[in-house]
């Protein structure tokens, strides 16, 4: 019996729970909160449209009652304070590192096997906090980051060329946020190089929109997205539980990939049942290995804010 454990029921969290049970993706999930009667209230809001979307998957509330949540095969952590205009990712860091903290110490103490998703911001250093505290094999530990980017990325090129979004292909590097990488040379139209298709200019300010596509949405509404992370890391969820052995964006720590050691960052890897079940190492030109290490000495640099806190 396939289970998953998503903490935090905000907007992001109840989204992806949604998506996995509407889905069918896992056979039980449950959603943990700590504020009291939401969790068990979206829960049962979801399994109650089960029989009007017919699915047959469950899906059970907790408020901070971890025991609830033992032997979780996959658990997605969304838990943190959301961005508010004006607000910097890195501006979160000590509030939500401790939540992280505190989350992932609960989670492993119910399911030491479990495979851990990190959703919360910022992203690449909450995931060091989750790899820090849990002591699993990195392959173990990753962050929803790239499969977000590179749909916004995709999403913006399908308005632009006017074709399904389903056809595109693209691949992201880097950390989530402002420096993020995104590659033109790896992104295909059914195949087709997307530089055959659109001008340079067009192309560039699509790359730009996408390195801002969370703070646009922040201006927009106030608050961070949720509709597109909530499915994002339900489709990572499901690459890992059916073995898919997709190839995704994701965060991971590298050692020594790309000649890059003891970083968080968003790199191709194969997905599968034991979670990372490879890093794919593309052979970047010189313009995009700069890019890849402006955006590492970023990441790197929050990493070490963390690393003082806990000094």
């Amino acid at each position: 019996m396939s289970k998953v454990t998503v903490v935090g029921a905000g907007n992001v969290g109840a989204t992806c729970a949604d998506v996995l049970a509407y889905r069918e993706i896992a056979e039980e999930i449950v959603l943990v909160d700590i504020k009291e009667g939401v969790a068990e209230g979206k829960a049962l809001d979801i399994w109650q449209k089960a029989p009007i979307n017919q699915y047959d998957s469950r899906t059970v509330g907790s408020t901070n009652d971890y025991s609830k949540t033992a032997n979780s095969d996959v658990v997605v952590i969304t838990s943190g304070l959301p961005r508010k205009p004006g607000m910097t990712r890195d501006d979160l860091i000590e509030t939500n590192a401790g939540i992280v903290k505190s989350v992932t110490e609960n989670v492993i103490k119910h399911s030491p096997n479990a495979i851990i998703i990190v959703v919360s911001n910022p992203l690449d250093v909450m995931t060091y906090q989750a790899h820090l505290t849990s002591k699993l094999p990195r392959n173990k530990v990753m962050g929803m980051a790239g499969i977000l980017d590179t749909a916004r990325y995709r999403a913006f090129l399908a308005d632009e060329l006017n074709v399904s979004g389903k056809e595109i292909q693209a691949i992201l590097m880097g950390g989530h946020g402002d420096t993020m990488v995104p590659l033109p040379r790896y992104t295909t139209v059914a195949g087709i190089p997307v530089t055959e298709l659109i001008a340079k200019d067009k192309l560039d300010a699509i790359i730009e929109r996408t390195k801002f596509g969370g703070g646009e949405l922040v201006k927009l509404m106030g608050t961070s997205a949720w509709y597109a992370p909530g499915s994002a890391a339900a489709q990572m969820v499901e690459a890992i539980l059916k073995n898919q052995r997709r190839v995704f964006p994701v965060c991971i720590k590298l050692e020594g990939e790309y000649g890059i050691d003891d970083c968080y960052l968003g790199v191709p890897v194969i997905l599968g049942k034991n979670g990372i079940e490879k890093v794919i190492e593309l052979d970047l030109n010189d313009e995009e290995k700069a890019l890849l290490e402006t955006s590492r000495g970023h990441v790197k640099e929050v990493m070490n804010v963390l690393d003082g806190l806990s000094k």
